[in-house]
Protein backbone atom coordinates (compact mmCIF):
# COMPACT_ATOMS: atom_id res chain seq x y z
CA UNK A 1 0.00 0.00 0.00
CA UNK A 2 1.30 3.44 -0.94
CA UNK A 3 -0.30 7.19 -0.06
CA UNK A 4 -2.52 5.80 2.72
CA UNK A 5 -4.59 8.77 3.37
CA UNK A 6 -4.21 9.87 6.60
CA UNK A 7 -5.43 12.79 8.96
CA UNK A 8 -4.82 14.25 12.70
CA UNK A 9 -8.07 14.95 14.56
CA UNK A 10 -6.92 17.71 17.64
CA UNK A 11 -2.85 18.95 17.39
CA UNK A 12 -2.78 20.08 20.74
CA UNK A 13 0.51 18.78 23.01
CA UNK A 14 0.06 15.04 21.36
CA UNK A 15 -1.29 15.46 17.89
CA UNK A 16 0.77 17.79 16.67
CA UNK A 17 3.89 15.60 16.75
CA UNK A 18 1.32 12.97 15.04
CA UNK A 19 1.01 15.54 12.67
CA UNK A 20 4.65 16.48 12.33
CA UNK A 21 5.56 12.57 11.75
CA UNK A 22 2.98 11.53 9.61
CA UNK A 23 3.91 14.58 6.93
CA UNK A 24 7.42 12.54 6.32
CA UNK A 25 6.02 9.17 7.29
CA UNK A 26 7.10 6.42 4.05
CA UNK A 27 3.86 5.27 2.53
CA UNK A 28 1.70 7.59 3.90
CA UNK A 29 -0.55 10.67 2.45
CA UNK A 30 -1.10 13.28 5.24
CA UNK A 31 -4.20 14.68 4.20
CA UNK A 32 -5.35 17.10 6.85
CA UNK A 33 -4.86 18.02 10.63
CA UNK A 34 -8.73 19.03 12.76
CA UNK A 35 -8.51 21.20 15.19
CA UNK A 36 -11.66 24.01 16.76
CA UNK A 37 -8.52 26.37 17.49
CA UNK A 38 -8.12 27.28 13.96
CA UNK A 39 -4.06 28.75 14.34
CA UNK A 40 -3.20 25.11 15.88
CA UNK A 41 -4.42 23.48 12.67
CA UNK A 42 -3.19 26.18 10.36
CA UNK A 43 0.70 25.66 12.11
CA UNK A 44 0.40 21.59 12.23
CA UNK A 45 0.24 21.70 8.18
CA UNK A 46 2.64 24.46 7.77
CA UNK A 47 5.19 23.59 4.93
CA UNK A 48 2.99 20.17 3.83
CA UNK A 49 -0.07 20.03 0.92
CA UNK A 50 -2.57 18.90 3.77
CA UNK A 51 -5.33 21.33 4.75
CA UNK A 52 -6.46 22.98 7.98
CA UNK A 53 -9.59 22.01 9.19
CA UNK A 54 -12.32 22.72 11.88
CA UNK A 55 -14.92 19.85 11.48
CA UNK A 56 -13.71 16.11 11.43
CA UNK A 57 -16.42 14.99 9.43
CA UNK A 58 -15.54 16.90 6.77
CA UNK A 59 -12.87 13.88 6.45
CA UNK A 60 -15.59 11.00 5.84
CA UNK A 61 -14.77 9.55 2.18
CA UNK A 62 -11.23 11.46 2.29
CA UNK A 63 -9.49 9.05 4.31
CA UNK A 64 -8.29 6.03 5.55
CA UNK A 65 -6.99 6.06 8.87
CA UNK A 66 -7.34 8.66 11.55
CA UNK A 67 -5.29 9.43 14.40
CA UNK A 68 -7.20 10.90 17.41
CA UNK A 69 -5.78 12.63 19.85
CA UNK A 70 -8.34 14.82 21.31
CA UNK A 71 -9.42 15.66 24.91
CA UNK A 72 -10.00 11.82 26.60
CA UNK A 73 -14.02 12.64 27.17
CA UNK A 74 -14.22 13.25 23.47
CA UNK A 75 -12.46 9.81 22.11
CA UNK A 76 -15.33 7.83 21.52
CA UNK A 77 -17.79 10.59 20.09
CA UNK A 78 -14.56 11.26 17.67
CA UNK A 79 -13.35 7.74 16.60
CA UNK A 80 -16.97 6.59 16.21
CA UNK A 81 -17.93 8.16 12.89
CA UNK A 82 -14.69 7.07 11.68
CA UNK A 83 -15.10 3.44 13.13
CA UNK A 84 -18.31 2.89 11.65
CA UNK A 85 -17.16 3.16 8.27
CA UNK A 86 -14.18 0.78 8.55
CA UNK A 87 -12.13 3.86 8.65
CA UNK A 88 -8.65 2.54 10.86
CA UNK A 89 -7.95 4.13 14.22
CA UNK A 90 -5.08 5.09 16.40
CA UNK A 91 -6.33 6.55 19.62
CA UNK A 92 -4.12 8.40 22.09
CA UNK A 93 -4.13 6.99 25.79
CA UNK A 94 -6.37 6.48 27.74
CA UNK A 95 -8.26 4.64 24.90
CA UNK A 96 -11.71 6.39 26.62
CA UNK A 97 -12.59 8.17 29.64
CA UNK A 98 -15.09 5.08 30.59
CA UNK A 99 -14.81 1.25 30.57
CA UNK A 100 -17.77 1.12 28.75
CA UNK A 101 -17.08 3.73 26.25
CA UNK A 102 -13.64 1.79 25.74
CA UNK A 103 -16.08 -1.19 25.42
CA UNK A 104 -18.33 0.87 22.20
CA UNK A 105 -14.62 1.68 20.67
CA UNK A 106 -13.37 -1.45 20.67
CA UNK A 107 -16.58 -3.12 19.54
CA UNK A 108 -17.46 -0.83 17.07
CA UNK A 109 -13.71 -1.48 15.39
CA UNK A 110 -14.71 -5.18 15.91
CA UNK A 111 -18.22 -4.91 13.87
CA UNK A 112 -16.05 -2.89 10.85
CA UNK A 113 -12.98 -4.63 10.75
CA UNK A 114 -11.36 -1.70 11.05
CA UNK A 115 -7.71 -1.74 12.68
CA UNK A 116 -7.74 -0.15 15.98
CA UNK A 117 -4.60 0.97 17.95
CA UNK A 118 -3.92 2.82 21.13
CA UNK A 119 -1.14 5.33 21.74
CA UNK A 120 0.43 3.74 24.68
CA UNK A 121 3.94 5.04 23.46
CA UNK A 122 6.44 3.48 25.81
CA UNK A 123 5.80 0.38 24.14
CA UNK A 124 7.62 1.38 21.05
CA UNK A 125 10.09 3.01 23.44
CA UNK A 126 14.05 1.14 21.64
CA UNK A 127 15.13 0.19 25.24
CA UNK A 128 11.80 -1.28 26.23
CA UNK A 129 11.35 -3.00 22.98
CA UNK A 130 15.18 -4.27 23.12
CA UNK A 131 14.07 -5.69 27.27
CA UNK A 132 10.49 -7.20 26.45
CA UNK A 133 11.96 -10.56 25.08
CA UNK A 134 14.09 -11.44 28.15
CA UNK A 135 11.59 -10.32 30.62
CA UNK A 136 9.56 -13.61 31.52
CA UNK A 137 9.89 -14.20 34.99
CA UNK A 138 9.60 -10.95 37.13
CA UNK A 139 9.19 -11.40 40.91
CA UNK A 140 9.14 -7.53 41.60
CA UNK A 141 8.98 -4.38 39.14
CA UNK A 142 9.80 -0.73 40.80
CA UNK A 143 8.33 1.89 38.35
CA UNK A 144 9.01 5.83 38.70
CA UNK A 145 7.76 8.13 36.05
CA UNK A 146 8.01 11.73 38.11
CA UNK A 147 7.91 15.30 35.78
CA UNK A 148 7.00 19.02 36.35
CA UNK A 149 3.52 20.48 36.39
CA UNK A 150 2.38 19.94 32.75
CA UNK A 151 -0.11 22.84 30.78
CA UNK A 152 -2.04 19.49 29.08
CA UNK A 153 -4.53 16.37 30.34
CA UNK A 154 -5.65 18.20 33.79
CA UNK A 155 -8.85 17.02 32.84
CA UNK A 156 -7.33 13.66 34.03
CA UNK A 157 -5.61 12.08 37.01
CA UNK A 158 -2.04 11.38 37.18
CA UNK A 159 -2.68 7.56 37.14
CA UNK A 160 -4.78 7.85 33.49
CA UNK A 161 -2.40 10.26 32.35
CA UNK A 162 0.82 9.29 32.70
CA UNK A 163 0.82 6.07 35.11
CA UNK A 164 -0.92 4.34 32.36
CA UNK A 165 2.13 3.83 30.41
CA UNK A 166 3.91 2.05 32.99
CA UNK A 167 0.41 -0.31 34.17
CA UNK A 168 -0.03 -1.35 30.26
CA UNK A 169 3.76 -2.23 30.49
CA UNK A 170 3.64 -4.50 33.60
CA UNK A 171 0.29 -6.28 31.86
CA UNK A 172 2.33 -6.89 28.28
CA UNK A 173 5.06 -8.34 30.69
CA UNK A 174 3.12 -10.28 33.14
CA UNK A 175 -0.14 -11.73 31.10
CA UNK A 176 -1.62 -13.19 34.81
CA UNK A 177 -4.48 -11.41 36.60
CA UNK A 178 -3.75 -8.61 38.83
CA UNK A 179 -5.34 -10.31 42.11
CA UNK A 180 -4.68 -6.72 44.05
CA UNK A 181 -3.99 -3.22 43.95
CA UNK A 182 -3.83 -0.86 47.12
CA UNK A 183 -2.87 3.03 46.13
CA UNK A 184 -2.53 6.42 47.77
CA UNK A 185 -3.27 9.58 45.81
CA UNK A 186 -3.33 13.04 46.62
CA UNK A 187 -4.49 16.63 44.97
CA UNK A 188 -1.50 19.13 45.09
CA UNK A 189 -2.19 21.73 42.28
CA UNK A 190 -5.57 20.44 40.77
CA UNK A 191 -8.50 19.06 42.02
CA UNK A 192 -7.40 15.97 40.53
CA UNK A 193 -4.89 13.38 41.65
CA UNK A 194 -0.85 15.02 41.09
CA UNK A 195 0.95 12.22 42.73
CA UNK A 196 -0.03 8.64 43.13
CA UNK A 197 1.62 5.61 44.18
CA UNK A 198 -0.29 2.10 43.79
CA UNK A 199 1.11 -1.61 44.73
CA UNK A 200 0.16 -4.29 42.61
CA UNK A 201 -0.02 -7.89 43.49
CA UNK A 202 -0.04 -10.31 40.06
CA UNK A 203 -1.35 -14.00 40.00
CA UNK A 204 1.94 -14.96 39.20
CA UNK A 205 3.28 -13.88 42.62
CA UNK A 206 5.13 -10.76 40.79
CA UNK A 207 5.04 -7.41 43.10
CA UNK A 208 4.87 -3.97 41.52
CA UNK A 209 5.48 -0.75 43.03
CA UNK A 210 4.49 2.41 40.65
CA UNK A 211 5.03 5.99 41.81
CA UNK A 212 3.78 8.71 39.03
CA UNK A 213 3.86 12.36 40.06
CA UNK A 214 3.18 15.40 37.62
CA UNK A 215 4.48 18.04 40.48
CA UNK A 216 7.91 17.03 40.80
CA UNK A 217 11.12 19.42 40.31
CA UNK A 218 13.24 16.73 38.64
CA UNK A 219 12.19 14.30 35.65
CA UNK A 220 12.43 10.94 36.08
CA UNK A 221 11.25 8.11 33.64
CA UNK A 222 12.84 4.41 34.74
CA UNK A 223 11.06 0.79 35.83
CA UNK A 224 13.45 -1.98 37.00
CA UNK A 225 12.94 -5.67 36.75
CA UNK A 226 14.04 -7.96 39.42
CA UNK A 227 13.62 -11.70 38.24
CA UNK A 228 15.81 -15.02 38.72
CA UNK A 229 19.41 -14.35 38.33
CA UNK A 230 18.60 -11.13 36.23
CA UNK A 231 18.07 -7.50 37.22
CA UNK A 232 17.24 -5.51 34.30
CA UNK A 233 17.07 -1.68 34.52
CA UNK A 234 15.28 0.75 31.78
CA UNK A 235 15.21 4.66 31.59
CA UNK A 236 12.77 5.80 29.31
CA UNK A 237 13.50 9.31 28.22
CA UNK A 238 16.95 8.46 27.77
CA UNK A 239 16.39 5.48 25.90
CA UNK A 240 19.18 3.28 28.14
CA UNK A 241 18.66 -0.19 28.87
CA UNK A 242 20.81 -2.16 31.88
CA UNK A 243 21.17 -5.98 31.80
CA UNK A 244 22.85 -8.08 34.61
CA UNK A 245 22.88 -11.29 35.19
CA UNK A 246 24.12 -14.12 38.00
CA UNK A 247 26.56 -16.65 35.90
CA UNK A 248 27.21 -19.82 38.08
CA UNK A 249 30.97 -20.98 38.34
CA UNK A 250 32.44 -24.24 38.72
CA UNK A 251 34.11 -23.38 42.04
CA UNK A 252 33.32 -20.58 44.03
CA UNK A 253 31.04 -17.73 44.44
CA UNK A 254 28.67 -17.09 41.04
CA UNK A 255 30.41 -14.06 38.99
CA UNK A 256 27.77 -11.15 38.27
CA UNK A 257 28.03 -10.36 34.42
CA UNK A 258 26.08 -7.53 32.14
CA UNK A 259 26.14 -3.68 31.63
CA UNK A 260 24.62 -1.09 29.42
CA UNK A 261 22.87 -2.87 26.37
CA UNK A 262 23.30 -1.21 22.96
CA UNK A 263 19.77 0.22 21.83
CA UNK A 264 19.25 2.10 18.56
CA UNK A 265 17.55 5.37 19.97
CA UNK A 266 14.68 6.30 17.56
CA UNK A 267 11.37 8.40 18.30
CA UNK A 268 8.76 6.10 19.87
CA UNK A 269 5.52 8.00 18.53
CA UNK A 270 7.29 7.56 14.99
CA UNK A 271 7.73 3.71 15.22
CA UNK A 272 3.47 3.73 16.95
CA UNK A 273 2.75 5.26 13.64
CA UNK A 274 4.75 2.79 11.57
CA UNK A 275 3.30 -0.21 13.35
CA UNK A 276 -0.12 1.71 12.67
CA UNK A 277 0.33 1.87 8.93
CA UNK A 278 1.97 -1.29 8.90
CA UNK A 279 -0.68 -3.12 10.33
CA UNK A 280 -3.30 -1.70 7.95
CA UNK A 281 -0.80 -2.40 5.33
CA UNK A 282 -0.46 -6.27 6.56
CA UNK A 283 -3.69 -6.76 7.68
CA UNK A 284 -2.38 -7.86 11.48
CA UNK A 285 -3.33 -6.36 14.98
CA UNK A 286 -1.26 -3.31 15.78
CA UNK A 287 1.40 -4.00 18.62
CA UNK A 288 -1.15 -2.03 21.50
CA UNK A 289 -4.69 -2.87 20.06
CA UNK A 290 -8.00 -1.93 21.31
CA UNK A 291 -8.13 -4.81 23.80
CA UNK A 292 -4.97 -3.69 25.32
CA UNK A 293 -5.80 -0.36 25.52
CA UNK A 294 -8.89 -1.20 27.15
CA UNK A 295 -6.79 -3.55 30.10
CA UNK A 296 -4.69 -0.35 30.85
CA UNK A 297 -7.61 1.23 31.48
CA UNK A 298 -9.23 -1.07 33.50
CA UNK A 299 -6.15 -1.13 35.55
CA UNK A 300 -5.40 2.45 35.79
CA UNK A 301 -9.72 2.49 36.86
CA UNK A 302 -8.66 -0.33 39.90
CA UNK A 303 -6.03 2.06 41.07
CA UNK A 304 -8.41 4.79 40.90
CA UNK A 305 -10.95 3.36 42.60
CA UNK A 306 -8.12 2.04 45.28
CA UNK A 307 -7.59 5.97 45.92
CA UNK A 308 -11.04 6.77 46.21
CA UNK A 309 -11.73 8.44 43.03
Amino acid sequence: MSGLRLAVVGVGHFGRHHARLAADLPGVDFVAAVDLVEDRAQAAVQGTRARALSDARELLGAVEAVVVAVPTADHLVVARPFLERGIHVLVEKPLAATLDEADAIVRLAAESRARLAVGQTERFNPAVQAALPILDAPRFIEVHRLSGFPERSLDIDVVFDVMIHDLDLLLAVDRTDVVSVDAIGVPVLTPRIDIANARLKFASGCIANITASRISRDRVRKVRFFQPDMYVSIDYGAQELEVWRLRPQPAGRPAIEGGPVGVTRDEPLRRELLDFVGAIRDGRPPLVPGEDGRRALALATRVAQAIGR
